[in-house]
């Protein structure tokens, strides 16, 4: 049987660092999208407040099963 899998975009930001950017995303979407197989970071970036690093941010897609 064949399956079939979509892909969605996203971004999530961290104070902490890029990992905890990622473990935010991937928690926050586990609890509405079903069947996550895979997320790919797509693209990192980092906002700057005062010579300094205010936020981190991951661009993810997520890939899941389809019921």
């Amino acid at each position: 049987m064949a399956s079939v899998a979509k892909i969605v975009e996203l971004s999530a930001d961290s104070e902490k660092s890029f990992e905890d950017a990622m473990e935010t995303g991937i928690t926050r979407a586990t609890r509405t999208i079903k069947n996550i197989k895979s997320v790919w970071v797509k693209d990192q970036e980092v906002l700057i407040e005062d010579n300094r690093i205010k936020t981190y941010r991951v661009h993810m897609k997520v890939t899941f099963k389809l019921e």
